[in-house]
């Protein structure tokens, strides 16, 4: 994956693009999305804010870190600059097509979900607690 490759995937997906190279801002329905690479690092990361960090409660900051374990796929709850976002974060040049599709619909899905069930998509890990249940 390059710049170039990954701009005309992002452009299938979503609309009002704007940025330049490395950088561009996007909307998908009503959501907005950043994506950011540095080919210098081989990294990417495609984002989107959730809400101000200061508004979260103790339990939604506790529920999104549980996510992260369970029910977040490739996506992780994260907060930088005050910020609570949706990251997807991967190596620029072994990204494919799929991949970045599949990273759209996860933070998509992970911003819609936050405050519900803060989930990325349908899969999900067990808790203990429900492996547990689960087995008896």
């Amino acid at each position: 994956m390059n710049n170039e490759k990954l701009l005309h995937v992002l452009k299938q997906h979503a609309h009002n693009i704007e940025g330049n190279e490395g950088y561009w801002s996007f909307q998908i329905n009503e959501i907005a999305f950043m994506c950011l690479t540095d080919k210098l690092h081989n990294r990417m990361r495609i984002i989107a804010p959730i809400t101000e960090a200061d508004d979260l409660t103790d339990a939604q900051l506790s529920l999104c870190m549980e996510a992260n374990f369970h029910t977040t796929l490739d996506i992780r709850y994260a907060i930088s600059d005050g910020i609570l976002w949706s990251a997807f974060i991967h190596p620029l040049k072994e990204l494919t097509e799929h991949q970045i599709e599949d990273a759209l619909s996860q933070v998509y899905s992970s911003v819609k979900t936050f405050g519900s069930t803060y989930s990325s998509g349908s899969l999900s890990f067990l808790t203990e607690e429900e492996r547990k249940f689960r087995l008896n």
